[in-house]
């Protein structure tokens, strides 16, 4: 089965269907030949590959956690149906240890995992189960690292933004600075141009008399060399 967006989620559904298929063949195919001790051997191989599988599905939602938006919806129906087909098999297994007649085989089914009949196959599966146990950690940490970096990349933004605040203030502050200058300027423009007005005034003042004084002089000489 091929699932986009994640390859670890595509490894656990694999797994998934796997032992799925492994359970099942032990509870409608091999359970009803046995009897005895490897009949309870293979209950109790049932029971522990059940786990397994609810495991590899509590791993499958903590990756789906981890996927876009889009791929969660998706994959989060196919969930569904991962659950739904654990609880089948779980039904599936009590059925058949109900089917175990006589009181010597209900005893030995009670008596559980406490034996010393551990096979190789049971150990196969405590090593499979000590696995997924790992990888469920190793999401765990993944998503705690994810929760972090979101909160420091959420923390750097608020100081992005609290920095741009004050940089927009500093402009403000200049360009209302700038606007008070030009203000100063314009006023000074004026009255520099006042003054010059009055420069050129006073200049022409002062001409006009020196004529007037010129030609009163002028006239004074002119009245006493003629009389």
């Amino acid at each position: 089965m091929n699932v986009t967006g994640s390859d670890l989620f595509q490894s656990y559904e694999q797994e998934f269907e796997q032992i799925a298929q492994t359970i099942s063949g032990k509870i409608n195919d091999t359970l009803p030949l046995l009897t005895g001790e490897k009949r309870k051997a293979t209950i109790r191989a049932a029971e522990r590959e059940i786990e397994e599988a609810e495991e590899i599905v509590a791993q499958m939602e903590m990756e789906v956690l981890n996927l876009p938006p889009s791929t969660r919806t998706r994959l989060q129906a196919r969930m569904r149906i991962y659950k739904s087909n654990v609880e089948k098999l779980k039904r599936d297994l009590r059925a058949a240890r109900s089917r175990i007649t006589g009181t010597s085989d209900r005893d030995e089914l009670l008596a559980g995992s406490g034996g010393t009949d551990l096979d190789s196959e049971s150990m196969n599966q405590r090593a499979k189960l000590l696995s997924g146990t790992e990888r469920l950690a190793d999401s765990s940490r993944r998503i705690q690292d994810s929760h972090r970096i979101a909160l420091e990349t959420e923390t750097i933004g608020a100081n992005v933004l609290e920095d741009i605040r004050r940089q927009r203030e500093q402009i403000l502050h200049s360009r209302n600075t700038l606007m008070e200058a030009d203000s100063y300027i314009d006023k000074a423009q004026r009255t520099l141009n006042n003054m010059r007005r009055r420069m050129a005034t006073n200049r022409l003042m002062t001409a006009l008399i020196i004529i007037i004084l010129v030609g009163l002089i002028l006239f004074v000489i002119y009245s006493k060399i003629f009389h």
